[in-house]
């Protein structure tokens, strides 16, 4: 438990450590000793208890939760008063209706509510404690460099590090909560304080468009903040409160359905799915360590989770079926959403909708198969998507751009971040790279579902129009233009260190999936459905042997070569000179110019987005309706 209690607390120390910390040189080997800290003790927990399976703890509930709901009473007059400021009264209005139904729960139902064991781990836990302590650790060290290179260009933002990086840690303490809490009260109070972490991290530059993403942020994750309260109080009122996750899962479906159903509909929200994908674009005004950190290892993830961790009640329900439906259209969506965008923060956050939708998928088929698919889906997400924010973060800051149509070449300019985002974007839609990995496994496990060969269609789509947006944004980095300036001599060590680790990590974890898989997520599936899925050891024979292959290909573009003989561009018979212009009408000097293709007609934004409101929100109000049909004919 000392363990657990460490990764919980540590990080909270550490952010109060920097709201105290004035000097940059402090506040460097602070966040850098803390980051190494929490990243060898997910180490050390993975070490000593990958194998004793499933282990619960027992911890000081009563004052501890007492503590826990002043916070959030502090929290909620914090938000009611930041929305009166504000004039934004959708979210005075869902911060009071929230804050009543738990302070009734508290005062009417908390003496009956007993859990015995308010903290638990198993391979499941270990698996997200990895990620959010070593990604997001790598994610703080990357903040150090680009913080500071974020100020230097942005002179009219106020410097507010000290503040930045105390949401950033207490970001990571509350996630480590959230994982390792039996309490679904516990579980509600992390949840609340990545809400609060995240609207204030959004909204860091206090600019107009970043204040109201960040309140279009929090109302959206407030409105599952208020499903997340009904559950509650639905599970309290029970002759028998049940308030436990074990309790949950260990309970018949018809009893809790309707309360997992609402706290499935929190996922939802957290997770950025359709109709609540928008908070997650308008993040992208964030500082990229922020984006980085939303979409890799923390807010969305809590999302996702939660859902993961109940799909045993979805399994077989047709509640089940529609969340999975939700996420199948997420899915197939936002993935041609992400056609149409040329911004590169705008093309990972429309991917990591995507990959969400498709995890959520996993989720609401809740069988074994779906559930190894979903778990693999998270962890090489993580991983990739992590790595290429913090490489476009990168590239921005040198070349003052994130269109990719401006990543042009890249690989002249930036040759070793370059050879880094090929990396990541082949670990997103390369086989046999992770990503790839688990949407075959994802195939596997939709086949033996019901309406399963809908899922497969919706899959096959949603997988070519991922391979049309990844596979331009390659080429773009891959080609070779005449030799500029190299503009990686400026970039700050704190952020090599970073993008180094990720991209080995990448590259290592699509090496060692076997051993992942064996050693944490068949030994979780087995504890809780009684079976598991795998890979046979010849296809993972060969696909360890295709990954060394296409490993090559970014080793190779860094590997000392002699020159080569560079052939101007073929104009159709128009001569062009050798900063590639070329003479065109009455004599004008052009610069010329190649483009990808968007197709906005086809997979414009708003056209898309529009239908996906749609028909996600009639699918949520379905999935409601059948889950309490569910329980009354119970």
């Amino acid at each position: 438990m000392q363990l657990l209690l460490f990764l919980i607390l540590g990080p909270l120390i550490t952010a109060f450590f920097m709201l105290l910390v004035r000097s940059e040189r402090e506040r460097d080997w602070i966040v850098k000793l803390s980051a190494l800290g929490i990243g060898a003790v997910t180490a050390l927990l993975l070490l000593t208890l990958f194998d004793k399976g499933l282990l619960y703890y027992a911890f000081a509930a009563e004052s501890t939760g007492l503590l826990m709901f002043f916070i959030e009473m502090a929290i909620a007059f914090f938000i009611l008063y930041l929305g009166i400021k504000y004039k934004n009264y959708l979210v005075v209005s869902l911060i009071l209706l929230q804050s009543a139904l738990m302070l009734y729960l508290e005062v009417v139902y908390s003496p009956a509510i007993d859990v015995k064991y308010t903290l638990f781990i198993d391979q499941f836990s270990i698996i997200m404690a990895l990620i959010i302590g070593i990604i997001g650790g790598l994610i703080c060290v990357y903040a150090l460099g680009y913080m500071r290179d974020f100020h230097r260009h942005n002179k009219d933002i106020p410097d507010r590090r000290n503040i930045f990086f105390f949401f950033m840690f207490a970001f990571l303490s509350a996630m480590f909560g959230l994982v390792f809490s039996n309490n679904l009260l516990w579980v509600y109070f992390f949840w609340e304080i990545t809400t609060l972490c995240s609207f204030l991290l959004i909204g860091y530059t206090k600019t107009g468009e970043a204040t109201r993403n960040a309140f279009t942020a929090l109302w959206m994750n407030l409105l599952g903040g208020v499903a997340f309260a009904l559950a509650l109080l639905y599970l309290a009122i029970q002759p028998a409160p049940i308030m436990g996750l074990n309790e949950i899962l260990a309970s018949g479906k018809a009893v809790v359905l309707v309360p997992v159903v609402l706290i499935g509909f929190a996922g939802l929200t957290k997770a950025a799915q359709l109709p609540f994908s928008s908070w997650l674009v308008g993040a992208m005004v964030a500082p990229t360590p922020v984006s980085a950190l939303l979409h890799s290892s923390t807010m969305v993830k809590a999302g996702v989770y939660i859902l993961v961790r109940l799909a045993p009640v979805f399994q077989a329900t047709f509640s089940g079926y529609v969340l999975a439906f939700i996420g199948a259209l997420t899915f197939l969506i936002a993935s041609g959403i992400a056609i149409s965008q040329s911004n590169a923060k705008r093309v990972l956050a429309y991917s990591t909708i995507a990959n969400l939708g498709l995890i959520v998928a996993c989720a609401g088929i809740g069988t074994y198969e779906a559930i190894w698919a979903a778990i693999l889906l998270i962890i090489f997400h993580a991983i990739s998507k992590s790595l290429l924010f913090l490489a476009v973060g990168t590239v921005e800051h040198q070349i003052e751009s994130r269109d990719i149509e401006d990543m042009n070449g890249l690989i002249m300019r930036m040759p070793k971040v370059a050879a880094m985002m090929v990396i990541g974007i082949a670990g997103m839609f390369l086989a046999p790279f992770g990503m790839l990995i688990s949407k075959w496994a994802a195939i596997q496990a939709f086949i033996d579902a019901p309406f399963g060969f809908i899922f497969v269609i919706i899959l096959a789509f949603g997988s070519a129009l991922t391979l049309f947006f990844w596979a331009k944004w390659l080429g773009r980095l891959l080609v070779v233009t005449p030799a500029r300036e190299n503009l990686e001599t400026r970039i700050d060590l704190n952020i090599w260190i970073a993008l180094i680790s990720l991209a080995g990590l990448t590259a290592i974890t699509c090496f060692i999936f076997p051993v992942i898989s064996g050693t944490l997520i068949e030994p979780f599936l087995l504890q809780n459905y009684g079976n598991f899925a795998r890979l046979s050891q010849d296809n993972i024979i060969i696909m360890i042997m295709m990954l060394f292959l296409i490993v090559l290909l970014p080793l190779s573009i860094l590997l000392p070569r002699r020159k080569h003989r560079q052939l101007k561009p073929y104009m159709g018979g128009m001569t062009t000179n050798a900063d590639m212009s070329y003479t065109g009408a009455i004599n004008i000097k052009r610069e010329m110019k190649l483009s990808n293709y968007y197709l906005n007609s086809w997979f414009g934004e708003v056209k898309l987005r529009r239908i996906g409101i749609y028909l996600c929100t009639v699918l949520i109000g379905i999935m409601f309706i059948m889950a309490v049909y569910a329980g009354v004919i119970a």
